[in-house]
């Protein structure tokens, strides 16, 4: 037991005087008479062994009446002062006793109503998610290079546009291919004259071998063999006809794909070649574009169980793990695990319709492997853990709370789900149970809903 000492008993002596004064006008305002109530009073609490309830009136009564103590007490009207003020220090050392203090406290305790907030289990779908990290990967990128040499002399579109396959993007010189095909369609010309000819020849020899015999047999066949070398001239001719032709074709840079135009790297004006490092653009297919994640090794065979059964839903979040970016659809596993790192990587596409997905961006994944259907369900925030596990404070209908145990079946970022300790409907507290006892009374508060995660990372729990 600690006993109130120093300035806060002084203080309360200093109280008593002042009730004196009111109470007892006959009372001398003596101040040896004051000081020796504020002395006496604090040296009998100490005889009496913290026992204010043995306070015996009649020996203080005594003391206070000794003419030698206190001179300026009048003998006529002194004791029934002396009584008086015997009987206030008894009563105020009586109700500063350490079992009256602790009763007072107690009755405080169980009075006064704590404030907390509370939200009720909720029977609800519990969607089981795999999170993972991934990367953004566009679903074709080109680098568009020449394929002829020449001085690019016109480009047809700007940067970040999006094109379609087939569509110009730059022009090449065309006028050296042409020369070179009207000079192949020259030598066509001649080789074929050439040719005409020999097979008239050809044609002529051997009807006179046959007829008169005017001819002879390595003639015709001497004929024959020139006839057929000026047919293959011909051939050559055709082809070198097509090579300019397709010369004139490459100096129409076109786009392979559908996808958006990056930075510009080459300039018109600019003599490009076939032969150069840089290309002239980049292509980069974004409807659809891929994401590619990793999973744990130990999750992939529940994946590939579930694929068999359809499609899985992926979800990709932005770095905060809060803004959903786009969902799409689980397309393929790889055939092989990281040795390094223990994980596999699986690819799946997004349609980003809206474009907010860009090549080589970071994002969260979340993989909807399975629904847990008809969970109690409540806020992580209310699940507690102790030495005996994990439980919950429980709001009673008196308002009282009590400590439930509780099995969490599966936590997913401010939400769990309850296998055990819970029905739909219990109120639990969320915030303030560190001021919370079994038995308390509390002040029940409606949980926000703001507090409410948007994107969620789920752990199962074994």
């Amino acid at each position: 037991m600690v006993r109130l000492q120093g300035k806060p008993r002084q203080r309360r002596l200093n109280h008593l005087t002042s009730v004196l004064y009111k109470f007892l006008p006959t009372f001398p305002p003596s101040p040896r008479s004051f000081n020796y109530l504020r002395s006496s009073g604090y040296q009998q609490w100490n005889e009496l062994g913290r026992d204010p309830l043995t306070f015996r009136l009649s020996n203080l009564s005594d003391q206070l009446s000794s003419e030698s103590r206190v001179p300026s007490l009048g003998r006529k009207r002194g004791w029934p002062a002396v009584l008086v003020s015997a009987l206030i220090i008894a009563t105020f050392t009586a109700c500063t006793r350490p079992d009256a203090v602790k009763e007072k406290q107690a009755m405080a305790a169980t009075s006064r109503a704590v404030p907390v907030t509370v939200t009720s289990a909720a029977l609800e779908d519990m969607p089981v998610y795999l999170t993972g990290l991934g990367s953004v990967t566009a679903f074709n990128t080109v680098n568009v290079r020449s394929r002829v040499d020449g001085q690019l002399i016109q480009v047809n579109v700007r940067e970040g546009q999006e094109v379609r396959k087939g569509e110009l993007l730059a022009q090449i010189d065309p006028r050296p291919f042409q020369v070179q095909l009207q000079q192949a369609q020259a030598q066509q010309y001649r080789d074929h004259a050439q040719l005409r000819d020999a097979q008239l020849n050809y044609q002529r020899f051997k009807d006179l071998l046959n007829e008169s015999g005017a001819m002879s047999q390595q003639q015709v066949d001497t004929q024959k063999a020139q006839a057929d070398q000026l047919e293959g001239a011909v051939r050559a001719d055709q082809a070198a006809i097509n090579n300019a032709q397709l010369q004139i074709t490459y100096s129409r840079i076109t786009s392979p794909i559908n996808g958006r135009i990056g930075l510009r790297l080459v300039d018109p004006g600019n003599i490009v070649h076939a032969t150069d490092q840089n290309g002239l653009f980049v292509i980069t297919q974004l409807h659809p574009i891929a994401v590619v994640f990793t999973l744990p090794e130990d999750s992939l065979p529940s994946v590939a169980q579930r694929m068999k059964q359809g499609a899985l839903e992926v979800d990709a979040y932005a770095r905060d793990n809060q803004n959903k970016l786009a969902s799409g659809k689980l397309q393929t596993i790889d055939n092989q695990i990281d040795q390094q790192t223990g994980t596999g990587k699986l690819k799946a596409i997004f349609e980003n319709v809206d474009g907010v997905l860009w090549p080589n961006q970071f994002v969260n994944v979340r993989l909807l492997l399975n629904t847990r259907k008809g969970s109690v369900v409540v806020p992580s925030a209310a699940v507690q853990r102790g030495p005996q596990g994990t439980f919950v404070y429980l709001v009673k209908p008196d308002k009282t709370v009590e400590v439930r145990p509780v099995t969490v079946a599966l936590a997913q970022g401010n939400q769990s789900a309850i296998a055990g300790g819970l029905q739909a409907g219990d109120q639990v507290v969320t915030d303030g149970q560190d001021k919370l006892q079994p038995g308390m009374t509390v002040a029940p508060q409606a949980r926000s809903n703001a507090n409410a995660p948007q994107a969620p990372t789920a752990v199962p729990t074994t």
